[in-house]
């Protein structure tokens, strides 16, 4: 990962002692080594990061007792047994909240992470907040300025980087409009938040809402060229040492107030209505947007927002919901990429599915032939060829090579150069579309065989108590008829196996001649093999009487079984070895309850060690126990195989070593927490339904070509990968998305900009083998502006969660943090720097396209993976770990920023769903029931004061008192109100590859705690700054870099 990330790989793996080209050299001359430093001599400042491991912000989180695994359910707490109740305080009270013991012992109040004096500084002395373009000198930054100084580099995930100064690239200035207030104070609502004093400039770069100001701080340095400024309304403050923000000399977590800290006036709340809102501007990108035609006709366009639905058009690139970008105008330069620190990376989703008022994808066959390709770089026939010489040949797009058209492809040009049949061959008019391959590209040159499903049943004491086999079987019986089929196709040509399992494995033969199944059993797990191989793979229809008779006598079969221990490793062995004999493709369904302690390759042992929390060994709890698994995977990938795992703990359960396999494979990992029927069975049901029927292909390839001066660097995914460019998967569905970080090795050429060509080999589900082609032409440019204003927030933030849960891997988390905060202030400062108009060192500008940044940001730091705190459960770290890594950007904008919705609000007579609030206890009302939603989880949350109309309308019952929160879904009722609420939770649904149970809480209740994790503009009940904290704390790491 280069530079541009926070991993680095050659040419930006040689250290860097600034931060990005500034030179070091303000602050403290003394410095630490740092901990995750490896194989150098650098130093490191440390970072007055918020998100301190050991600080935990807000509201108390539970006891360990309170939070065990065993509380949580279905990827969240179990909402009956653990989270203590407690009353807020009202916004901008002095009054700590109150907290109601529920068993346990009273907790400390939790110190508030951003550093008390330093937001006391910049709240408390800034001035009556205004909200309009910023008017300043129209000069941009002279040339004969010096380069700013700033902090040491933060190392990369991978090591440090020698010192150079950053050059200065002279930019226009940045043109703002004037906007309204997002609240007008004058009419700000009683009770609402107080406004900040006198002194706060809030402006905004860039066509809209953009950039923060806030004067200089009084005691800190104003900025070179600057005259000093006043010093508030509290007057001056005095130098030295502040005694109360992170990396203070003497500042630990749990450290006594002294007097410093508690003498000045009162701090005062800044009003979160005047920083920038993700919910503003996703409706306000609705609001443009919405509705219309997004064509694809030219190079470097933003498309819209990921919660903003259009209608694509593909004239040429491919369609956004197949490539998204983290910029849309790459720095022409490598040195303008290290300074900036934007990463450069496109989120790849190659089986994306598209709406049904969108066409699909185009089939082009060229028959024996197969697809035409540049002769040098191997790169296919696409929009980005240039024909030349009459048509006779044509010029390749990423290496320039000159090539021959083949005789029968040839056409004549018109008088713009452009083909005569240019609008009728897809490769040629289209971003995406698909080649029918030849046997050339097919293993051993022979056409492969159409792909395999098993389903792999756990049959151990407790999957046959809780009811899960029974469920599996009977939903199999009507799921086998439905499995994903070739387009027109009248019936599938998935071939299926079953096989169950606890301690030792049981094949059953299925030919249709039978009358009755045949089991075969296999008590040798540590040298698998498959004791038949004709009847064991067979095709549903022919065989559909054998296999009803074999899912009604499973369940009765293990009726009375006794053995609680099962094996893991020879199961996925049986699969693959089952595949491998039938010279086919295929995915395992696993659907497994405990931990594999039987004696068996692949064993593991219970080490869910929280002691490690907090400490440089954290990370092997990221990390595999056994090898075995990684060798594992291999074999899977090598052979097509693809492994999906259904897990049904009910304690710890080894998810970092039981996912490996799935992760490698292109596979689905799932998760149910102490699997109940009643309220847990529908949710599974989905789930399995989703995960059967989804489209899918098998045997892939994936490479990433692109034109000269950059290259694709990194993939992070669901995927294996054996060299440096292919990306191997067992399998790819319309859910997984592979995130590609480029790096730049020459120039690129502003003229021809920078064009991206992904290739996808794969077999469809009837056997066919088919290459799929996305394009993307992107623009270049030498200036800063215009790389900031085609920035994708959504995207970046895609980027940066997959890198961080990948560097974790390896890392300490506090460094990862560290490097996380550090890398959003370097982004930001050199923003300030190159693009922004002279003004204050005291503001705070953000660009427009990125102004979102530092709240995704702070959400990513407060998620379970990055939250050091020994109450998460690990499986529930790694488990969203896994999830996140196979992500799009959809999902990763959903999932750090939930969606809540005011249900109490819904206009029955509409269509439309109420616009989402912000995320935070402040939008809360004792009146209003409100639904959040984050792709994984969905809460309704029910208030003290909720109408009994609404009650009635959508529980049935007359009073709030009769709900019944152990519920997991909502009566069917004939009434305006109970259709509405479900119409919106089965939208929220389909737009999921998660089913998403349903949870209801009440306001107030010991359930509520896990709620309130995300509302993540809070402080965090485990740890984590507020949004306002966060804002203030990189406020303060930009002004270092600035000074």
């Amino acid at each position: 990962m280069s530079q541009h990330g926070y991993v680095a790989t050659p040419p930006y793996s040689q250290g860097q002692p600034g931060m990005g080209g500034y030179p070091a050299g303000f602050g403290s001359t003394t410095s630490q080594p740092h901990y995750g430093h490896y194989g150098g001599t650098g130093h490191l400042k440390p970072v007055s990061s918020p998100h301190g491991p050991s600080i935990p912000l807000g509201h108390p989180p539970p006891s360990p007792a309170q939070f065990s695994q065993t509380s949580l359910q279905n990827g969240v707490y179990n909402p009956g047994n653990q989270m203590s109740s407690y009353a807020a305080s009202s916004p901008g009270s002095a009054q700590p909240p109150s907290f109601q013991s529920h068993g346990s012992h009273p907790q400390p109040m939790y110190q508030n992470t951003a550093p008390a004096s330093f937001t006391q500084q910049v709240v408390s002395q800034i001035g009556a907040m205004k909200i309009g373009g910023y008017v300043g000198s129209s000069q941009a930054p002279s040339q004969n300025d010096p380069s700013l100084p700033g902090p040491p580099l933060q190392p990369s995930f991978q090591g440090s980087h020698p010192q150079q100064r950053l050059p200065h690239i002279s930019s226009p200035p940045s043109q703002g409009m004037s906007v309204a207030p997002a609240v007008p104070l004058a009419t700000m609502p009683p009770g609402g938040a107080v406004p900040p004093p006198p002194g706060m400039n809030i402006n905004h770069a860039g066509l809209n809402q953009g950039s923060i100001g806030y004067q200089q701080i009084p005691g800190q340095p104003p900025m070179a060229g600057y005259p000093p400024q006043q010093g508030g309304i509290y007057g001056g403050q005095q130098r030295g040492v502040q005694p109360n923000y992170p990396g203070a000399p003497g500042t630990y977590p749990g450290a006594p107030v002294t007097g410093g800290q508690l003498a000045g006036p009162p701090q005062k709340k800044l009003d979160p209505d005047s920083i920038p809102s993700p919910i503003q501007v996703i409706e306000e990108d609705k609001l443009r947007r919405s509705g219309q035609l997004f064509a694809t006709n030219s190079r470097g366009q933003v498309p819209p927002l990921v919660t903003t639905k259009c209608v694509v058009q593909d004239q040429g690139n491919a369609s956004p919901r197949f490539i998204r970008c983290t910029t849309y105008c790459f720095p022409s330069t490598a040195d303008m990429a290290k300074q900036s620190q934007i990463p450069l990376a496109a989120v790849i989703k190659p089986f994306a599915a598209l709406p049904a008022n969108e066409a699909p994808i185009c089939v082009v066959n060229h028959g024996e032939t197969g697809p035409i390709r540049c002769n040098r770089c191997k790169a296919y026939m696409s929009p980005l060829m240039q024909f030349i010489e009459g048509g006779r040949k044509y010029q390749c797009g990423f290496c320039s090579c000159v090539n021959e058209v083949p005789p029968f492809y040839f056409q004549h040009l018109d008088h713009i150069g452009r083909r005569l049949d240019h609008y009728d061959k897809p490769e040629l008019s289209l971003g995406s579309y698909e080649f029918v391959a030849t046997l050339d590209y097919c293993k051993n040159n022979k056409p492969p065989a159409p792909p395999a499903f098993i389903f792999m049943i756990d049959v151990s004491y407790s999957s046959i108590k809780n009811g899960c086999v029974k469920l599996i079987c009977e939903e199999l019986k009507t799921l086998l008829d439905k499995l994903p089929r070739a387009d027109e196709a009248e019936t599938s040509a998935i071939r299926v196996g079953f096989v169950t399992y606890n301690k030792v494995l049981h094949f059953y033969n299925l030919k249709s001649s039978l009358a009755q199944p045949q089991m075969l059993v296999v008590s040798d797990t540590g040298e698998m093999f498959v004791p038949l191989l004709d009847g064991f793979l067979v095709d549903v229809h022919e065989s559909q009487n054998v296999i009803h008779n074999l899912l009604d006598q499973i369940p009765e079969i293990f009726a009375e079984t006794s053995e609680s221990e099962t094996v893991f490793a020879p199961v996925i062995q049986a699969g693959l070895e089952a595949v491998k004999a039938a010279e086919c493709s295929g995915k395992l369904f696993i659907f497994h309850s405990s931990l594999p302690t039987a004696e068996a390759p692949g064993k593991l042992r219970n080490r869910d060690d929280r002691k490690l929390v907090n400490t440089d060994k954290e990370k092997v709890l990221f990390q595999s126990q056994s090898s075995f698994y990684e060798t594992l995977a291999k074999d899977c990938v090598a052979n097509s195989c693809c492994v999906d795992v259904f897990l049904f703990p009910n304690q710890f359960v080894d998810v970092t070593t039981m996912g490996v396999v799935p992760l490698a494979t292109g596979g689905s990992l799932y998760k149910y927490n102490n699997f109940q029927i009643h309220s847990d069975g529908e949710h599974f049901l989905n789930d399995l339904r989703k995960d059967v029927q989804k489209p899918i292909g098998f045997d892939a390839i994936m490479r990433v070509r692109t034109n000269t001066g950059f290259r694709a660097t990194e993939f992070l995914g669901s995927m294996y990968m054996n060299n440096t460019t292919d990306v191997e998967l067992a399998a790819i569905d319309c859910d997984k998305a592979i995130t590609v970080e480029f790096k730049h090795d020459d120039k690129l050429n502003e003229e021809y900009g920078a064009l991206i060509q992904c290739a996808l080999l794969y077999t469809n589900v009837a056997g066919q083998r088919r290459l799929r082609i996305h394009n993307l032409a992107l623009n270049c440019s030498s200036q800063h502006n215009d790389l900031y204003k085609s920035c994708e927030t959504d995207a970046l933030i895609n980027f940066l969660a997959k890198s961080a849960y990948k560097a974790i891997l390896s890392q300490p988390l506090k460094i990862v943090k560290e490097i996380l905060v550090n890398q959003t202030a370097h982004i930001l400062a050199c923003y300030r720097k190159n693009c922004a108009n002279p003004s204050s060192a005291g503001q705070l500008i953000l660009p427009e396209a990125m102004k979102l940044l530092p709240i995704y940001m702070n959400c990513l730091l407060k998620s379970y993976v990055l939250l050091a705190s020994p109450d998460i459960p690990t499986d529930e770290r790694t488990f969203q770990r896994l999830l996140v890594t196979s992500m799009d950007v959809e999902g990763t904008q959903s999932f750090f920023y939930p969606r809540l919705i005011p249900i109490h609000k819904i206009d029955v007579n509409s269509e439309e769903i109420p616009a989402a609030l912000r995320c935070s206890e402040d939008r809360l009302v004792d009146g209003g029931i409100f639904l959040l939603a984050n792709g994984i989880n969905m809460f309704l949350w029910l208030g003290l004061n909720t109408q009994p109309e609404l009650i009635q309308g959508i529980f049935n019952v007359p009073t709030f008192a009769h709900i019944n929160t152990e519920s997991t879904s909502l009566p069917e009722l004939d009434n305006p109100y109970s259709r509405k609420i479900r119409m919106i939770i089965d939208n929220l649904r389909s737009q999921s590859p998660y089913s998403m149970k349903l949870i209801i809480l009440k306001q107030k209740e010991k359930t509520e705690g896990i709620f309130r994790h995300f509302l993540v503009e809070d402080k965090g009940i485990h740890g984590g700054a507020s949004y306002v904290d966060f804002l203030c704390s990189v406020h303060k790491e930009i002004r270092q870099l600035l000074t």
